[in-house]
């Protein structure tokens, strides 16, 4: 088995879960998809269209597979794709909080590149 493969499966998975989450629960004008490039290793949960005037177009979460790790990018989720990672048995040590500073990273229980 791939393990690179197997993070883009769990990733798809887990996007595609928060997408359907949020689409119960509607925001009138506003709609959570998910856009996946398995191909370059790069999953985006958005959420976009209109509040009365306003356009949203925002990122909830990008995660993309670069070097056999798992780079979380930004992550606006309320519990953290990294927890559901873990739980689903990838390891730590192959999983980046890119979001953070590289400084602060190795005060993580995370790999810090």
């Amino acid at each position: 088995m791939d393990p690179v493969t197997d993070y883009g499966k769990l990733i798809e998975r887990r996007l595609s879960e928060l997408a359907e989450l949020s689409n119960h629960r509607p925001q009138p004008g506003v709609e959570t998809v998910c856009a996946f490039d398995a191909a370059r290793g790069q999953y985006l949960l958005l959420t976009v269209g209109w509040e009365e005037d306003e356009r949203v177009c925002t990122t909830s979460l990008y995660v993309r597979l670069r070097g056999g790790k798992v780079w979380i990018e930004d992550d606006w989720t309320e519990d953290g794709i990294a927890t559901y990672l873990v739980a689903a048995g990838v390891p730590k040590q192959d999983i980046i909080l890119g979001f953070q500073p590289p400084n602060m990273r190795k005060l993580t229980e995370f790999a810090v590149a």
